[in-house]
């Protein structure tokens, strides 16, 4: 077939490329112009000028630091806490037999339908009485049990095609249920854990919602954005500034680790990865 006929693909890549790659542009030049050049719009090149003090600005005003390095322990401790239990869960779900096993698997899996709003209040009422407002465990509890939703079907549903002989073999040999979930299973569900702990990571780093109204001495990058904003000044370039920080490390993460997207297709034969 005439490779002409497939020219629109690339062209068809490349438009949402473009699409994808503009507004981060501009977000990059929002922050390095002046203001008075952003009121009249940052694509414009007449009195074209650039500088670092809405960069200083920020720097100097918020911290920065710490609220990155509270970011970066909530996602680190969710993370862990999803990808740890995630696999175990999967394992019992799809190679155990215990009672109640059908009906437990489709509570959890139901949870799809729950909004994180409805469990704000009872939450916050439940985290109040135990003293646990302020604290990251605040939010890495929710984050981990929240996510069991979807991870759990995630790593379940790769488990579904993993060769029931390995399992066999490993009775046969004297495997208790652990030994072969840690010899067995584990090792050659990598791709599936690998994908969840990055999903984990992203959504994790961009949440502001719980950490809002749960935290208030340690503070995420996320919550610091929003305080960004002036009260009677958008402050657009500090803001753009906030969110460069924040969203820079998710986005090498998934630059980083994006294959593990797509090697769950080819890596269903129970060798090890």
């Amino acid at each position: 077939m005439n490779n002409r006929h497939f020219l629109w693909i690339p062209i068809l890549v490349g438009a949402f490329a473009v699409l994808w790659i503009v507004p981060l542009v501009g977000l990059l030049l929002t922050s390095l112009r002046p203001p008075g050049d952003i009121t009249q719009g940052w694509w414009r090149l007449d009195n074209f000028s650039l500088t670092l003090d809405a960069w200083r600005s920020v720097w100097t005003k918020y911290p920065l630091a710490s609220a990155f390095w509270t970011s970066f322990k909530l996602t680190a401790l969710s993370t862990l806490g999803t990808m740890l239990l995630t696999p175990a869960a999967a394992y019992a779900f799809q190679f155990l037999s215990f009672p109640g096993r059908r009906l437990i698997l489709i509570v959890i899996v139901n949870a799809f339908v729950l909004p994180q709003q409805v469990v704000i209040i009872p939450l916050f009422t439940l985290w109040r009485d135990i003293g646990l407002i302020d604290s990251l465990w605040s939010c890495v509890i929710p984050f981990v049990g929240m996510s069991f939703a979807w991870s759990v079907f995630l790593v379940k549903n790769f488990l579904e095609d993993f060769p029931k002989e390995l399992i066999e073999a490993a009775k046969v040999d004297g495997c208790t249920p652990l030994g072969t979930f840690w010899y067995v299973v584990l090792p050659n569900a990598l791709t599936p854990i690998a994908a969840v702990g990055i999903l984990q990571f992203l959504w994790c780093w961009n949440s502001m919602l719980l950490p809002m109204l749960y935290l208030r001495s340690e503070l995420p990058l996320t919550v610091l954005l929003a305080r960004v904003a002036g009260s009677f000044e958008p402050n657009l370039d500090q803001q753009s500034v906030a969110a460069i920080i924040t969203m820079a490390v998710p986005l090498a993460i998934f630059i980083t680790f994006q294959r593990y997207f797509t090697a769950g297709a080819s890596s269903r034969t129970g060798g090890k990865e």
